[in-house]
């Protein structure tokens, strides 16, 4: 009698030291899949370490998987992203590594992404940033990246960077008024920006926008595309310049 219960554990053991592809549980008897089972539950348990060792690398399988599909949608999307024809562009127009940025005027984390992206900028001296206006935090968003398109088709680049950082500090209503005392203040034909605030070609900006970052799957802000990296979220001015030198020394 006690054979009979001693061999399923004893097919189990052999279960388990056969090949991976030797393992064919359709072909196992209940009580051998039963005993199988009971084996691996107490290795399981005696050695649970495997089972971090089995998530960890899960996570390791995902995070390249995706890293491999943004790059893929980074290569689809390349043109528009570097050379639109509208988007405002600062840094080093010249630079070597492209930094693409989607902000949202009144999203906490792009304000903090503020200094970091500006220390970039500085100690480096060879970043080309673009700014993609992508307004998601509803109507008072959509109303200041209206007034800082409309400020670029208008009065061009530099002022549009004026407005950009002063929206960025702004902290009230972004109303008409406000907005228009905002240009009157930096010196600009404020009656001709918010006339031009609502026209076709300021629509069509703000939606190719739009599309490019559905295409891409982003749904948050601040978002970056640095040349072939797709950034999601804040990050610190030195962890953007570890990616810097990662992408440099790909080249070299």
């Amino acid at each position: 009698m006690m054979l009979r219960h001693i061999a399923p554990a004893v097919t189990a053991l052999s279960l388990l030291s056969a090949p991976v592809q030797a393992l064919d549980l359709s072909d196992m008897t209940p009580d051998q899949r039963a005993a199988f089972g009971e084996q691996v539950r107490a290795y399981l348990l005696e050695n649970p370490e495997v089972i971090i060792e089995a998530v960890n690398l899960l996570e390791q399988r995902k995070a390249q998987e995706e890293a491999q599909q943004d790059l893929e949608l980074v290569q689809v999307n390349a043109e528009e992203l570097f050379n639109d024809g509208y988007s405002w562009v600062g840094g080093n127009p010249d630079g070597d590594i492209t930094l693409v940025e989607f902000m949202d005027y009144r999203c906490g984390y792009c304000r903090r992404a503020v200094p970091e992206v500006d220390e970039l900028l500085k100690t480096d001296g060879n970043i080309r940033l673009i700014i993609k206006e992508f307004p998601i935090l509803g109507e008072a968003s959509l109303a200041s990246s209206r007034f800082a398109v409309a400020t670029l088709i208008v009065a061009g680049p530099d002022a549009y960077k004026q407005v950009h950082d002063a929206l960025l500090d702004f902290t009230g209503e972004a109303d008409e008024v406000a907005l228009g005392r905002i240009g009157e203040g930096l010196g600009l034909d404020t009656d001709a920006i918010l006339a031009e605030m609502e026209s076709e070609e300021v629509t069509r900006r703000l939606a190719e926008t739009r599309a490019l970052a559905q295409r891409l799957n982003i749904s948050g802000t601040p978002s970056f595309v640095m040349e072939t990296e797709m950034l999601r979220g804040f990050l610190p001015a030195d962890q953007m310049r570890q990616i810097v030198d990662a992408l440099r020394a790909e080249r070299s």
